[in-house]
C-alpha cells in the first residue's frame, strides 16, 4: 500500500529519468584478417566486463558469501507482460512479496523483502542510487515499463555487499540496464491489450557495436489500464536511450530515459466487510487524481589500466515534479519538487587470486513540499524544504587461499537532514546528522567443481525517513512541532545478520539453500495505525529478528522442459511492542511483526512442445500474516495461492504470447491493514487475460 499523503508522496516526486553514463573499454586489437573475429569476441567480451564495472562493484561475485538471486533476460522475458518491476520478481525471487493498488499490474506497486518493506531495501540502477534521499522510497509506477530496458536483475538478501546510496536493511536490487557492448543488431514493436482495458505499446531498436565503434539503444513506451478497482486508472509513457562510444581502453556512454505517470489514486485499503459484497470498491473519489514526471541524467567514465584494472565515475543529476489532490476537509492538492545532484566511482582491481572493489557515493538533495485547497492554487497553505547530503565509501576485497575464499567488506557512510520550515510556521530551522560503520565479514569453500559453501556476518545501521521523524506530518509549524519533539527521537535501526548457505551448479541444475539469522535493535516498524493524511506510521522496537530457511532450485536436465522455484519458511518475532495508539498503552510480548508470512513458495514449468511454441505454468503461495504487530487473529492476511498459464507462439521475426493470470479466480488479498475493528485489504486481480504481440528479431 503507499498511503500517499505529503510525507510519502513527497518521496512521489514522480518523474523523467534521464540517465546518462559514458564508460570505456579496451577494445582488442587484431592485425590478421584471419583472427578479426575471434578479435571481435574478445572486443565484446572485455567491452562486457568494463561497462558493467560499476554494476559489478555493487553486486555480489558468484563466489561471495551472499544469498542471492541473479536473474538475466532468460529470466525476465518469459514472465514479462508491462508489469511493474516489483510484481515481475515477485516468485521467481525467494522471500520478496509485493502487491498493487489498482487490482491490476500497472499503477503504484510495492516490494517486501523477508517481510521488511522497500524503504528499507537499497536499490540502484547502473550503480546508480534510486532511494528517495528524504523517504527512502523507490516509487516504480514513474518508470512505466522499465523492464523492457533492463539486461539483469540481482536481488541479495539480508544485508549483502556494500552498495551505493543508503544501506541495505532487508537486501538491495541491484537493475542493470540493456548492455550495448555485446549486443547484436536488433529492433522490435510490441502491442499488448489485455484485461480492464489494459494496453501497452513499445518500440526499440539496438544497433550492436558498429565498425565505427558506436553502439546506441532507444525504446519508447505507452500503456494504460482502467484498473480493476473502481476509478483506479493508470496511464504511462516512456523513453529510454542509450548510445556510446567503445575506444580503445575506454568507453563513452550516454543514456537518457524519461518516464511520466497520470492516475486516479487507490491508495487506501477497503473493509472486509465491504469487500464481501463489492471487491472492486475504491474508497477515495474520481477527483483524487495524481501526475509525476521524472528525470535522471548521468555522465560516467570507465578506463581500463590493465586487462584486470579499472576505473569508473558516473556524475548524476535526478529532478522531479508533480501534484496530487486528497479529499481531506476539503479538495487540497499537495506538490512535491525535488532536486538531486551526485557522483558515484568504483575502482577495480582483479588478479588471480585477489579481486578488490572500492567505491564512494556523494549526493545533495532538496525538495520542496506545498500544498494548496481548491479552487486557490495561487496561494499555498505552507512551503516548506527538506534537505538531504549523502557521503559513504566502501572496500571490498576477495582473497583466494587453496579451495577457501575469504572476504572483507567495510562502508562508512554520513548524512545530514536539514528541515528549512513554512515562513509563517513560527519555528527555527532544524537539523540531525549521522555517521555508520557497515562491516561485513565471510568465507565460501568449494567442495567441488559443482558445489560450494559459504557463511557470512555483517551489520548494518541507517537512519530514519523524514516522515518517520516528523511522525507522518508534510509540514510542521507551532501546532505540531511539540508533539513530534526532536528529529533524533526516532533513533537509527541496526541489524546484525548471520546467513550461511551451499550453492551447486552444472549443466543441468542450479541450487542454492541457505538459513540466515537477522537479529534486529531500534528496528523502525509499522505500528499498524495511520496518519491524519493517511501516511503509515512507524516507531523504534528496541529487539526484534527474522530466522528462517530459503531454498531455491533450477532444473534444466529434462529434455524440452524447464523447472525451477523456492520456498522461504521463517520464525519472526518482536521481543515487546506497545501499542501506544490507544487510551491506555498495551505491551505486547513475543508477537509477530505484521505482513511477515511465515512461508512463502513460487514454482515453474516451462516445457516447449515443438519448435515454436512454449507453455509455461506459474504457481505462487504467500502465507498467511497479521496486520498488527500484536498477532491477533481478528487481523489477519489471508494465505494465497494463484496460478498463472501462459503460451508462447514464436518464430524468427514473431512472437505471439498468451497469459491467463490468477486462472483459479482466487478471491485473495495482496496486502492490507487494520481499519477500526476489521481489517482492510488490498484485493488480487481475478482470473485476467493479456495478449501480446512482438515483431522483429
Amino acid at each position: 500500500m503507499r498511503f500517499v499523503r505529503p510525507a510519502t508522496k513527497v518521496a512521489r516526486a514522480r518523474c523523467a529519468l534521464v540517465l546518462l553514463s559514458v564508460s570505456v573499454v579496451p577494445v582488442l586489437r587484431a592485425s590478421a584478417q584471419a583472427v578479426a573475429r575471434d578479435s571481435a569476441r574478445s572486443d565484446t567480451t572485455r567491452a562486457q566486463r568494463l561497462e558493467r564495472v560499476t554494476v559489478s562493484a555493487v553486486r555480489s561475485s558468484n563466489d561471495a558469501p551472499v544469498s542471492r538471486k541473479t536473474l538475466g533476460q532468460n529470466d525476465l522475458a518469459p514472465r514479462y507482460f508491462g508489469q511493474d518491476v516489483p510484481l515481475l520478481l515477485q516468485g521467481p525471487a525467494p522471500s520478496l512479496t509485493s502487491y498493487a493498488e489498482t487490482g491490476n499490474y500497472w499503477g503504484y506497486s510495492y516490494i517486501r523483502l523477508r517481510g521488511i518493506d522497500q524503504s528499507r531495501i537499497n536499490l540502484t540502477l547502473d550503480g546508480i542510487p534510486l532511494n528517495d534521499p528524504e523517504d527512502q522510497v523507490l516509487y516504480f509506477a514513474d518508470f512505466p515499463d522499465l523492464a523492457n530496458s533492463l539486461g539483469s536483475v540481482q536481488v541479495q538478501r539480508g544485508v549483502g555487499t556494500s552498495s551505493n546510496g543508503t544501506a541495505a536493511y532487508a537486501g538491495s536490487i541491484n537493475m542493470e540496464s540493456v548492455p550495448l557492448g555485446v549486443a547484436a543488431l536488433s529492433a522490435n514493436v510490441q502491442a499488448e491489450r489485455g484485461s480492464f482495458g489494459s494496453k501497452r505499446y513499445s518500440a526499440e531498436y539496438q544497433s550492436g557495436l558498429m565498425p565505427t565503434r558506436f553502439a546506441w539503444y532507444g525504446r519508447v513506451s505507452s500503456l494504460s489500464t482502467n484498473g480493476y478497482r473502481y476509478h483506479s486508472g493508470v496511464e504511462g509513457k516512456s523513453i529510454f536511450l542509450s548510445a556510446g562510444y567503445f575506444g580503445d581502453r575506454d568507453i563513452l556512454k550516454v543514456t537518457a530515459t524519461t518516464g511520466t505517470m497520470r492516475d486516479t489514486m487507490a491508495y487506501l485499503a477497503v473493509p472486509v466487510t465491504d469487500l464481501d459484497t463489492n471487491r472492486r470498491i475504491n474508497p477515495l473519489t474520481p477527483r483524487e487524481r495524481d501526475g509525476f514526471t521524472e528525470r535522471l541524467a548521468a555522465l560516467s567514465y570507465t578506463h581500463a589500466f590493465t586487462s584486470g584494472t579499472s576505473w569508473s565515475t558516473t556524475a548524476y543529476r535526478i529532478s522531479a515534479g508533480g501534484d496530487y489532490d486528497v479529499q481531506l476537509d476539503s479538495l487540497q492538492q499537495f506538490n512535491l519538487d525535488f532536486t538531486w545532484y551526485g557522483v558515484t566511482s568504483a575502482f577495480t582491481v582483479q588478479r588471480r587470486r585477489v579481486r578488490f572493489d572500492a567505491g564512494m557515493n556523494a549526493n545533495t538533495y532538496s525538495r520542496d513540499h506545498f500544498a494548496f485547497q481548491h479552487p486557490d492554487l495561487d496561494n499555498p497553505l505552507y512551503f516548506n524544504t527538506g534537505h538531504k547530503q549523502d557521503a559513504s565509501t566502501f572496500a571490498k576485497l576477495a582473497y583466494a587461499v587453496g579451495s577457501a575464499t575469504l572476504f572483507g567488506d567495510v562502508q562508512a557512510r554520513w548524512a545530514k537532514f536539514r528541515y528549512t520550515p513554512d515562513a509563517h510556521a513560527g519555528i527555527s530551522e532544524q537539523s540531525v546528522d549521522w555517521t555508520f560503520l557497515n562491516p561485513k565479514v565471510g568465507a565460501s569453500y568449494t567442495l567441488t567443481k559443482a558445489w560450494s559453501l559459504y557463511g557470512s556476518f555483517g551489520a548494518n545501521t541507517r537512519e530514519p525517513a523524514r516522515s518517520d521523524m516528523f511522525a507522518g506530518f508534510d509540514n510542521l509549524d507551532t501546532s505540531n512541532v511539540a508533539f513530534v519533539g526532536d528529529l533524533r527521537r526516532v533513533k537509527p535501526e541496526r541489524v546484525r545478520d548471520v546467513e550461511a548457505g551451499t550453492m551447486f551448479h552444472s549443466s543441468a541444475l542450479d541450487i542454492q539453500a541457505d538459513v540466515y539469522d537477522m537479529q534486529f535493535h531500534d528496528e523502525i516498524t509499522p505500528i499498524g495505525a495511520l496518519s491524519y493524511i493517511g501516511t503509515p506510521l512507524r516507531k523504534n522496537v528496541n529487539s526484534s529478528y527474522r530466522r528462517g530457511v530459503e531454498a531455491d532450485a533450477t532444473i534444466r536436465g529434462i529434455p524440452h522442459t524447464l523447472l525451477s522455484g523456492n520456498i522461504t519458511l521463517s520464525r519472526n518475532r518482536i521481543q515487546a511492542f506497545t501499542d501506544s495508539t490507544i487510551d491506555i498503552p498495551v505491551t505486547y510480548r513475543d508477537v509477530e511483526p505484521l505482513l511477515t508470512p511465515r512461508a512463502t513458495a513460487y514454482g515453474r514449468a516451462a516445457v516447449a512442445t515443438s519448435k515454436y511454441l512454449w507453455l509455461a505454468a506459474d504457481v505462487r503461495y504467500t502465507g498467511e500474516s497479521f496486520l498488527q504487530n500484536n498477532s491477533d487473529p481478528a487481523f489477519v492476511l489471508p494465505a494465497a495461492t494463484t496460478l498463472d498459464l501462459s503460451a508462447s507462439l514464436h518464430e524468427p521475426g514473431f512472437e505471439l504470447l498468451f497469459r491467463a493470470n490468477n486462472v483459479t479466480n482466487s478471491r485473495k488479498y495482496g496486502s492490507g491493514y487494520a481499519s477500526g475493528t476489521v481489517p482492510a485489504y488490498y484485493v488480487l486481480p481475478p482470473r485476467n487475460f493479456f495478449v501480446t504481440v512482438k515483431l522483429g528479431t
